[in-house]
């Protein structure tokens, strides 16, 4: 159970550290047990989560009521889910927002459900979503966090895990796991839980977060949200201090050395005498812009310091600059901009006795247009095939290169950087990083020198549109080294971003294609009286033309007021095509490729799915004796009770469970007639070569004999015989295109099967139910349509509706389905109902 894992994480963390402050304080952890509903993919119980949650805190506040601190407010860490129904308590009429002061969440998919799958899941999401943004300021006393786990967590991509910008102003903050000091690396969904690193983190927050004079977390959200800046986003290698001292002096016995050069490094090992590095400001203001200094020496005291306008070398008070630094895995930095600090005359570097330590410091003051080049990336549509490349001499420490017209999610692209040195002495690794300016998503890459590394620039959320930063690669660099920067688009990567940003709306593309073949089976039985292959079909009807234009021009017309104002009055939903092409200027043509891929999804499923049934029905011939081919009735009193029976299952229990037992029974159905019609046509063959050996040895007798004897063959197979094979095989091509299209409801509706099924000794009934309307109208369809043959349709009046409306459906899907799955089996019902009305008018 991860919600075990995650809290025996944090509580065996938070002992330990309990322990090294003489348990003056410490954190009690409980964990709330949701018996692993899958709240991900059924929204049905997220409410009663909510409401059971808030019991909880109340419960647990209670026990604490008659202690000398007794705290007012608990600290919530969810993962997952979990996350999301902590913030669904502020949504609660009764409850108090005071009972909560600071959020965690680990991987929690924050602005849109991962699957949309049932209509209770995305109206949870909509309630959540827009009471944090109608409610801010109500909100602004509650500090929360979001840590995403980055591209390894495949489950839930870090995009969603970002809160809504509106929500909370300067108390909320999003976090990718690679970019979090001292973690610097992605986690996938489970591992987030008990990443080592990660919970360091928390729990060195959690007692930062302490009030020593309540003992409890602190009230002050300023506070709040500076520790966790400290150590989720910047961490200066020093341990928190809620107001740092402005000034230190500097004591002890010393030696002061000047460096008046521009370019400063200094190794260090086994020195039992401590220095001060002092570098005169004055001669390099007019020169410099920028200073950069570096040690390699992890510890959090302080070690760089600024002494104020004085005309001395020296100084005995100075203003810690420590804080300003930052750390990354094998150094810590700070890099200062000259001009904002005019008052200081100095900058010192402590060097401390290194008793049995090796270290190394170094600075150096630049302009920065010296160290800061421009590499425009390649195009999109370049496949790889080109490449962009820059070579850097270093002759410093530190090189920024900014990386041209990088904001879009689908741009993908490998970096590599080549590193040659003139001389082979031992260096220090070199750190790569890519930063992103406008979230907290860097990823951090450390390789020795010299050396070929790999770095993937992929974006987690595209750039906004009133930000005009670049992306940057800052390389952390050797002196006397040349680096070259390769950068080429990286094609397996570019549909990667796709497959993570789209994957959940892949099922609407696939029914759409199965859709438009089944509507073109329908004109072509209507015209030519034959039903066609699923796969020739599907290469015929399944054009993206006939569906992506109609999409886009709904699309357009949206952006004009009166378009939309005649859209609202109709009471017609969102149009979700309109939502995601606001979102993204690519989504037209993303959209265009997720097309093609559903179409070449569907060809492959068809054809899995046709061998599949070959395969039954070989295994049926070995062991059962095949029947004869017959007619059925579509309704009968045994076939009507059974409906009825399917339909009260589904009102009792699960609908998801009544579909499954009307799709196995169909599936049965259609191996039996499969088995059924390659009997017959085996039979078939055998007459027919019968009579051809016989009409071979006739080959003596007159012509007229002969004309007389090649006539046997179909006169012994009689035409009502033939008629009713043919009858069967266009039969059973339609009956698969719709077993196809069923078993794509039935996939959609398994997550609320599977809940019912882990819940089914707590109550037999699932409730609510998403699918028990539906379940109930595709029961009867399905009853009637498993018995049909074409030989009914071909004759009905309704045939020439029921063959084109497939494509106005599934036009109706891509618009309206990409971002609420749980519409397109109402779609899909719709076409089978008029399949229905076709056996009867």
């Amino acid at each position: 159970m991860w919600f075990l894992f995650l809290v025996r994480s944090l509580g065996s963390i938070a002992l330990r550290k309990a322990e090294d402050v003489d348990f003056k304080y410490h954190f009690n952890f409980f964990s709330v047990n949701f018996n692993e509903e899958l709240v991900a993919l059924y929204g049905g119980s997220l409410q009663r989560q909510t409401k059971f949650v808030h019991e909880c805190i109340k419960v647990i506040l209670k026990l604490y009521r008659d202690r000398e601190f007794a705290p007012s407010s608990v600290a919530i860490v969810g993962h997952s889910m979990g996350g999301l129904v902590a913030r669904a308590l502020l949504t609660l009429k009764n409850f108090k927002p005071e009972l909560i002061n600071l959020l965690i969440t680990q991987a929690t998919p924050h602005v849109a459900p991962v699957m949309p799958l049932d209509k209770y899941l995305t109206d949870f999401y909509t309630a959540v979503n827009n009471h944090w943004i109608l409610k801010a300021q109500d909100l602004r006393n509650l500090t929360t966090l979001s840590v995403a786990g980055g591209f390894r967590d495949y489950q839930v991509r870090s995009g969603l895990a970002f809160l809504p910008r509106l929500s909370q102003h300067d108390s909320a903050l999003s976090v990718v796991s690679s970019a979090v000091p001292r973690a610097w690396a992605s986690t996938d969904h489970l591992s987030i839980v008990w990443c080592k690193e990660l919970i360091l983190a928390t729990i060195r927050a959690f007692f930062d977060l302490i009030d020593e004079n309540t003992r409890q977390i602190t009230e002050d959200p300023k506070k709040r949200m500076s520790v966790l800046n400290h150590h989720f986003v910047r961490h200066p290698a020093k341990m928190f201090e809620e107001n740092p001292e402005a000034f230190t002096n500097l004591t002890g016995a010393f030696m002061w050395i000047t460096v008046k050069g521009s370019k400063w490094t200094y190794s260090v090992y086994n020195d039992s005498d401590g220095k001060y590095f002092s570098f005169p400001l004055e001669s390099h203001r007019k020169s410099y812009s920028h200073v950069y200094c570096e040690n390699s020496m992890l510890d959090t005291s302080s070690w760089i310091f600024g002494c104020m306008n004085t005309n001395s070398s020296m100084c005995l008070e100075a203003a810690d600059l420590s804080w300003r630094a930052e750390l990354l895995p094998t150094t810590k930095v700070v890099m200062l901009k000259l001009v904002d600090y005019p008052s200081l005359s100095h900058i010192v570097i402590q060097v401390p006795p290194a008793v049995g330590n090796k270290y190394t410091l170094g600075c150096e003051f630049f302009k920065e247009d010296s160290r800061t080049v421009q590499l425009p990336v390649t195009h999109l549509f370049s496949f790889g095939l080109s490449s962009n490349k820059i070579l850097l001499n270093s002759t410093g420490l530190l090189y920024n290169v900014q990386l041209q017209h990088f904001n879009q999610i689908y741009q993908a692209f490998k970096i590599y950087i080549d590193s040659h040195c003139q001389s082979l002495r031992e260096r220090k690794p070199s750190v790569y990083r890519l930063h992103i300016p406008w979230s907290y998503e860097d990823s951090i890459t450390v390789a020795k020198v010299p050396s070929l590394a790999e770095i993937s620039a992929r974006l987690h959320i595209a750039q906004p549109p009133n930000d005009s930063s670049m992306p940057e690669l800052n390389i952390y660099s050797s002196p006397d080294c040349q680096y070259e920067v390769i950068l080429k688009t990286s094609l397996l990567q570019v549909l990667g971003q796709i497959v993570r940003f789209h994957a959940g709306a892949f099922p609407v593309y696939i029914v759409s294609n199965i859709l438009l073949t089944y509507g073109g089976q329908l004109s072509t039985l209507r015209s030519t009286g034959q039903c066609s292959d699923f796969s020739l079909e599907l290469v015929r009807t399944a054009k993206p033309y006939k569906v992506e234009p109609l999409i886009s021009i709904v699309v357009f017309l949206q952006g004009f007021n009166w378009f939309r104002e005649i859209w609202e009055s109709l009471s017609l939903p969102e149009v979700d095509a309109a939502v995601l092409s606001s979102q993204d200027a690519w989504f037209p043509l993303v959209s265009l490729i997720l097309f093609l891929f559903g179409t070449g999804i569907a060809y492959w499923s068809g054809i899995f799915f046709s061998t599949s049934l070959r395969l039954f029905s070989s295994l049926w011939l070995i062991l059962i004796r095949p029947t004869e081919l017959q007619k059925d009735k579509l309704i009968t009193p045994r076939r009507l009770c059974g409906m009825v029976s399917l339909a009260l299952v589904s009102w009792t229990t699960c609908g998801a469970f009544a579909v499954l037992i009307i799709y196995l029974q169909y599936l049965f159905k259609v191996v039996k007639l499969h088995v059924t019609v390659r009997a017959e046509q085996n039979m078939h063959n055998r007459d027919s070569g019968h009579s051809k050996e016989t009409s071979q040895n006739s080959s003596t007798h007159t012509v007229k004999a002969q004309s007389s004897v090649d006539s046997i063959p179909e006169a012994t197979q009689s035409p009502s015989n033939s008629r009713t094979l043919a009858e069967a095989v266009n039969s059973l091509k339609m009956h698969i295109t719709i077993l196809n299209l069923f078993t794509w409801i039935v996939l959609l509706n398994l997550p609320s099967l599977i809940y019912w099924l882990k819940n089914l000794r707590y109550n037999i009934r699932l409730d609510p139910d998403p699918c028990r309307s539906t379940a109930v109208i595709l029961i009867c369809i399905l009853e009637i349509l498993m018995n049909s043959s074409t030989s009914e349709v071909k004759s009905s009046k309704l045939l020439k509706i029921a063959a084109k409306v497939p494509l106005p459906l599934s036009v109706a899907m891509l618009a309206f389905g990409r971002m609420h799955l749980y519409r397109v089996p109402h779609f899909v019902t719709f076409s089978l109902l008029l399949h229905v009305l076709c056996c009867f008018v």
